[in-house]
């Protein structure tokens, strides 16, 4: 952690980068990404951040837990196009002992073009609401500052 000149610390958040090629199939009539494309090139980075901190999402639901999607957003800034290369930024930006959010930015080019969240609760395989298993929820508190 870094100290600013106001004496304010300075937290860096962990993200992970994650390269997506636009299908033609994910754009619409007009010849631009869909707008509901992007939450599922939010799950894409969710998937390969979660496989970066060395829990594989596969694995973690076969130890009999999910992280269910209860809120999602959505803020669209420009466009993308088929065969664009985009880049989806993921880190997490709140953590609960029930739950987490996910905070996406996605970019071609350096350029923003859609800045999203999704909030998660913790669930078993009886879909109730149980706290985070101690395993991931110390990775995930060790890479992301509270």
């Amino acid at each position: 952690m870094s100290q600013s000149a106001d004496g304010r610390r300075n937290r860096t958040v962990d993200y992970v980068e994650t390269p997506i090629r636009v299908r033609y199939a994910d754009t619409d009539t007009m010849g631009v990404v869909y707008y509901g494309t992007y939450p599922i090139y939010f799950e894409v980075g969710r998937a390969e951040y979660m496989r970066s901190k060395g829990i594989p999402y596969k694995r973690f639901e076969e130890t009999g837990f999910h992280l269910v999607v209860v809120h999602l957003e959505a803020k669209y800034y420009n466009t993308a196009a088929y065969d664009d290369l985009l880049t989806v930024r993921t880190s997490i930006t709140e953590l609960k002992s029930r739950g987490l959010t996910f905070h996406y930015e996605i970019f071609r080019d350096g350029d923003l073009i859609v800045q999203g969240k999704t909030r998660h609760i913790c669930t078993n395989s009886d879909k109730k609401t149980v706290v985070m298993p101690v395993s991931l929820f110390e990775i995930l508190k060790d890479v992301n500052p509270q």
